[in-house]
Parts: C-alpha cells; structure tokens; sequence
C-alpha cells in the first residue's frame, strides 16, 4: 500500500530518464496496428514528415521544462494558471487519463488473448495486469520513474529482429513504391494522423518536472527519444511492406506480431510469445504512471493538491480506474464498430492534446511574463 510519501522527491533525475520515458511512451500498443493503416509505401515519407513536426512540438515543451513554472510542480500551474483553471484541467485530465489507460489496456489484452491466452477470460487477464501495475505506482512516483530504465532494456531489442526481414527472398525493391503518392485519400490522411496521435503521451510528462534535475538541456535527450521512435517506426513499416506487399498488409489485423511467427529459431518457435510478454514491462510502467497522474488529479480536483497522499484516496482512484476498464471491456469493447470508436476516439483524443498542451504553456508562460513586466 501507499505511504504518505507517495509523490516525495528526495532526488532529481536527469534527462536520460525523460528520454526514455518519452520513447517508450511512443512504442505503446499503436505501433502494432500501425502498418495495417498506412499501407501505402509512400507512407514512410509521412511518417518521416509528422516525425519532423513532432520534433517542433517537442521544441514547444522544452521551453516547458526550462521555465521557472515548471519545477515548482503543482504551484508552478496556480501561479501560471490561477487555482480555479487548474482544477478544471485536473477534471479534464481524468477523463484523458482514463480513456488512455483503457484503449491502451483492452488493445493489449485483445493481443494478448488471441495469442498466448484464447481459453482465459479477459477480464482474468486485465485483473492480472493491474494487479502489478498497483504495486509498482504503490512504491511512489520516484520508484515507478526508476522502473522506466528495465521497460527500455527489456523491449529496445525487438526491433533488431526486424531487420531480418528487409531481405527475404520473396521480398522485391518495387514493394517501396511510389515513394512520393499519386493522390491523397481519406485513408492516408487517418494514416498520418494515428502516426501523430502515436507519438503522444509525451505531453502529459509535463505533470513530471518536479522530479528533474533542474537546468539541463532537455531539447537533446527529447530529440534523442523522438529520432529513435520515428526509425522503429520505419524499421517496422518497412520490413511489413516487404513482407506483406501492400496488397496483402491490409488483410491483417497485427502484422508487426504475425511476421515475427514466421521466424523460426532453433531453441524456441514463439517469438511472438515473447514480444508480447515483455511489451507487458510497457504497459505496466505507462499504466503506473498514469494511474498516479489520475490520483494526483483527483486530489487537485478536491482541493488537496497539497495535502500528504493517503492509502485510502490512492486505492479509490485505482478501483475507479479497474472497475472503469472492466465495465467497458465486458459492454463496449466488442470486435467490430464499437471497438474502432474507442480507437478512433484515443486516436483524435491524443492528436489534439499532443498538439495543444506544448503550445498552450508557451503562450501561457510568454503572457505571464509580459504582465509581470
């Protein structure tokens, strides 16, 4: 259970902890599906493109992290924002929180289902996940943050796999093209946006200056998390072209995970089983983190930002969020229409608060200096 300190801060973190934060906040669930929805080989030019904006934006939120606002936590917000706005953003933000923490959760429960477990009831398995994920966010913000380090290692590596597949026999140059697209449809513009709203999360880390090391040059280690992501997007783009063809990479439902079923290797055949057990180090570390972001914004909510956590209120908040996640899976989150909505909704959710909130602090922060002057 939580101790009173569950938001104590006895040392700051440097940067490489944010950038791995930032990168494994981007390799979450999306990059998955990701392949089945650009489809078109003139794609990689558009994930390279929203890559490049992304990085802008990330420029946006260094500014953030640099300002004298921001390491002074919950008082920074009041004193940018006024009291009152910050609790309307606090109640706002549990509803972001928890559509995040469930679209996020169902998508990997649903791969999990169908590839390890398919007698197991999925809300056996959803219990299982939380379960871990409320001892890690039990042991405070500091622990959960340290955890990111054993997310990073365990997970980095699956990418290397994929580099098998850019020669295979079957696979042919023409496959990459066009490169540049004849025309533009719906489709490809539902593309480049779940690439966008894929490299979300990353805003909500605002909520976690406190915790760094104060003057450091964060616009590095934030370009270093980015670059990397956008290349392991490209790497898994690539390699599902030339291994479905784009004919055929629209006709499956997690191309990343059946491609790597093909592999064989000569002391296990499952490989697939295994990216997706230590995908779960992801899930659990993002879930944590969110879950006490939604416990901190239930506090300011209530008007105990700055009052001690308590066992009590960190348990409610976390109840709230499994009983939440379990009344949508068992009524809301079916294969076919209902299950697009959500998708569709986290999609344009985390597009739209990826692009706003950087730019929102930079304009609040800017105004607020010049009335100070």
């Amino acid at each position: 259970m939580p101790s009173p300190s569950l938001f104590e801060k006895s040392s700051p973190f440097s940067g490489v902890y944010f950038m791995l934060m930032v990168n494994r906040m981007q390799m979450l669930y999306f990059f998955i599906i990701m392949p089945r929805h650009l489809v078109h080989p003139y794609m990689i030019m558009g994930i390279m493109a929203v890559g490049i904006l992304s990085q802008v934006n990330l420029m946006l939120l260094s500014k953030w992290f640099s300002s004298n606002f921001s390491v002074q936590g919950y008082q920074g917000f009041v004193q940018l924002l006024g009291e009152r706005t910050v609790r309307v953003f606090a109640f706002l933000g549990l509803f972001l929180i928890l559509l995040r923490i469930t679209v996020m959760t169902l998508g990997f429960v649903e791969i999990a289902h169908q590839y390890i477990f398919p007698s197991m009831t999925s809300n056996w398995l959803i219990l299982s996940i939380f379960i871990v994920c409320f001892y890690l966010a039990s042991q405070g913000m500091e622990n959960t943050i340290r955890f990111v380090v054993i997310a990073f290692l365990s997970t980095i590596w699956m990418v290397i796999i994929y580099y098998s597949f850019f020669f295979p026999p079957i696979a042919s140059m023409h496959d990459l093209y066009p490169l540049m697209p004849p025309e533009w449809s719906a489709i490809s513009w539902k593309g480049l946006l779940l690439v966008w709203s894929s490299l979300s999360g990353v805003e909500f880390l605002v909520c976690l200056t406190p915790w760094l090391r104060p003057k450091q040059k964060m616009l590095k280690y934030l370009t270093i998390a980015n670059t990397i992501s956008v290349l392991e997007y490209l790497v898994l783009f690539i390699s599902s072209l030339l291994f479905f063809s784009s004919n055929y990479l629209v006709k499956t439902k997690y191309p990343v995970l059946d491609m790597v079923r093909y592999l064989q290797f000569p002391a296990y055949e499952r490989i697939d089983i295994v990216l997706i057990s230590v995908h779960l180090f992801v899930l659990v570390f993002v879930n944590s983190i969110f879950i006490l972001l939604f416990y901190g914004a239930t506090r300011i909510l209530l008007g105990k930002g700055v009052q001690q956590t308590t066992r009590m209120g960190f348990a409610a908040s976390f109840i709230i969020i499994l009983v939440s996640i379990l009344i949508v899976n068992q009524w809301f989150w079916k294969s076919g229409e209902e299950q697009n909505i959500w998708l569709n909704l986290q999609i344009g959710v985390g597009a739209f608060t990826y692009l706003l909130v950087p730019a929102f602090l930079l304009v609040a922060t800017k105004l607020k200096g010049r009335f100070k002057v």
